[in-house]
């Protein structure tokens, strides 16, 4: 729908914002209210792009709100500036600077570390804004005498005051954030955000930055919340000193929570409920500061409930009504599918993702070198002075019994985990201590023997995510371009979607394949990025017979024109698809041969099979 009706949302956000001052009142709400609910909706924005979409939970935002309001105040109060809306944009702009300062130092760490980390330096700037920004600040005075903004259009002048007057201003402001915030997710960054939030491994392994994007993420949220922090001082005439306070941080939380994350209007809604619900039990049903416990115990029950929020439930109910059914999950690739892709022809119709461009000269000779290979964990070694070479265009598998450090090995070559001692070379470059998004971009990637995908994503989304890391680089600020627009991606995507046999289920949320599928798109997704060397760490692992036979047919296929290594413990397949094979033993390379001449060589069988000879062969 958003495809064919780009500007729907838009469109109706204008509406409702348009009819808003009419309904309203009739519902009981007062226009500081809802000036309150846009403030707070606006500062929700920037915090549901960072939480909602990219999976950040800062419970810093206050440092943000009140850096951007408290510079805005300043200038429109002690330093006499005029202007009150270029006011608002500096204290943004302030903010921004300030949340990618503190980005630098938060991001380094993830999880439960990084939520602590903002509300320590949280608690830092509330103290900073009592004590020794005082002057500045007014410390527990705030700052009184905040301007509302007024037009010059010369034939007469446009006047902001109070209640529904000033909502108009708040109102455009909110739009404005609202149709930025909506570009902002729908473009190429705003697809690796999402990519980050359900798999920030895959997303670095398929190429992208993410630390650098994750950081974006956090300034556009501090400059929304900068910016709304003027506006806060502007509806009340006052900038209050509570701006900076913890609650403030987890209000914007729970608000979001309320509404429903990853829906940009879901903070809107958690505002409306959790501002309307406070003045009626101060107001109406006298509870005073009794009105914090009860708001909880609403908000413990929503959660529970309602676990999307309150936009999430109205989705689910629409689809309910509706009669819409999402497509149940196979139990296993379906017949039809499997005919198609065993017929000849099918491995001829899916075109092979174009290999990247190598560099001038002959593309014999090797494209993978690794000398005296080395991996210690404390007193373990793990592997031991290995001398591998993988030539253009060839197929190597590798075997070898448990624990004789194939994992590692290939962990290695990605640059997932750098070598005690030894070199790696690839194409001729020197990678050795690169990490994973380097070498991705260089052209050497893998795919996973547990499947890392995007779960949260369909099928073409997850494949998009991929491809627009070979398309545009580990990191690039495209924050307002259509992802459609990018020349090549529509076309890459549809040939990888043939090639891994996934035409029919592009649009099918990854929660939905059947286990074979969801192999086929981790192959997909490292096809995606169009490598010149391509591992496959156990591609067959937990797959029925028939899944068997129909993926060795499908490496066949996506072997032709590509070099590939392939790890895996079914070696009748590893035999029909290598042209040689590698075995390793106890961190070594213990022999490198043929198929055939793996197969009966009595060294193998001995440490392989311990000695029972002819298994190998049979």
């Amino acid at each position: 729908m958003l495809k064919q009706r780009p500007y729907v949302i838009e469109f109706l956000t204008a509406a409702g914002l348009v009819v808003a001052p009419f309904v309203l009142p009739w519902l009981g709400f007062a226009p500081n209210t809802v000036n309150r609910i846009l403030v707070w909706g606006l500062f929700g924005l920037g915090f549901d792009i960072l939480f909602g979409f990219t999976g950040l939970l800062s419970f810093g935002q206050s440092a943000f709100y009140g850096t951007g309001g408290f510079v805005a105040a300043y200038l429109l109060t002690r330093a006499g500036f005029p202007y009150v809306v270029l006011a608002l944009v500096i204290g943004m702009i302030a903010a921004a600077a300030t949340g990618y300062l503190i980005g630098l130092i938060a991001l380094r760490r993830t999880g439960i570390y990084f939520a602590m980390i903002t509300v320590a330096i949280a608690e830092v700037f509330f103290f900073v804004e009592f004590n020794p920004l005082s002057d500045f600040t007014g410390g527990e005075n705030g700052l009184p005498g905040v301007p509302t903004p007024s037009f010059n259009l010369g034939f007469t002048t446009l006047h902001f005051t109070t209640g529904w007057s000033l909502y108009q201003f708040l109102a455009l402001c909110y739009f404005i954030g609202v149709v930025i915030a909506l570009r902002i997710v729908r473009s190429p960054v705003g697809a690796v955000f999402s990519a980050i939030r359900d798999n920030p491994l895959r997303a670095t392994a398929v190429g992208h930055n993410i630390h650098g994007y994750k950081l974006t993420a956090f300034v556009i949220a501090a400059a929304y919340a900068g910016f709304a922090g003027g506006l806060l001082g502007v509806l009340q005439a006052f900038m209050p000193p509570d701006a900076f306070t913890f609650d403030t941080s987890g209000q914007l939380v729970m608000q979001t929570a309320i509404g429903g994350r990853g829906t940009l209007f879901g903070p809107l809604v958690g505002a409306a409920v959790w501002l309307s619900l406070q003045d009626f039990l101060q107001a109406a049903l006298g509870l005073g500061a009794a009105w914090k416990l009860v708001l909880g115990v609403v908000f413990v029950l929503l959660v529970c409930f309602l676990r999307r929020g309150i936009i999430g439930g109205l989705a689910d109910l629409c689809d309910l009504l509706t009669g819409r059914r999402d497509a149940k999950e196979p139990e296993e690739s379906e017949p039809e599918a499997i005919a198609v892709a065993t017929e000849p022809h099918a491995a001829a119709a899916a075109a092979p993702a174009p290999a990247r461009p190598r560099p001038e000269g002959s593309p014999s000779g090797p494209i993978l070198q690794a000398k005296g290979l080395t991996k210690r964990y404390g007193g373990l070694l793990a592997n031991s002075d290995i001398d591998f070479t993988v030539n253009h265009g060839e197929l190597r598998g590798i075997i070898g019994p448990n624990g004789a450090g194939k994992s590692t090995f290939f962990k290695m070559l990605t640059c997932e985990v750098h070598p005690t001692s030894g070199t790696i070379l690839f194409d001729g470059r020197d990678i050795t201590g690169m990490n994973v998004t380097d070498v991705c971009q260089l052209g050497l990637t893998k795919s996973y023997q547990v499947n890392q995908l995007f779960a949260g994503l369909t099928v073409r989304e997850n494949l998009v995510i991929a491809a627009l890391s070979g398309l545009r680089g580990k990191f690039k600020l495209d924050l307002f371009r259509s992802i459609d627009s990018i020349p090549g991606l529509s076309e890459r995507v549809q040939h990888t979607l043939e090639l891994v046999n996934l035409t029919s289920r592009p649009d099918t949320p990854v929660s939905e394949l059947a286990y074979g599928e969801k192999r086929r798109l981790e192959i997909g997704l490292a096809l995606a990025t169009s490598p010149s060397l391509l591992l496959l760490d156990e591609p067959l692992a937990g797959m029925s017979p028939r899944e068997r036979v129909e993926t060795v047919k499908l490496l066949k296929s996506i072997s032709q024109g590509r070099t590939m290594i392939i790890i895996d413990h079914d070696m009748d397949a590893l035999f029909e698809l290598a042209e040689r094979v590698t075995v390793l033993q106890e961190g070594r390379v213990l022999v490198e041969g043929t198929p055939e001449e793996i197969k009966n060589n009595s060294t193998v069988q001995e440490a392989y099979l311990g000695g029972v000879h002819g298994v190998l062969a049979a």
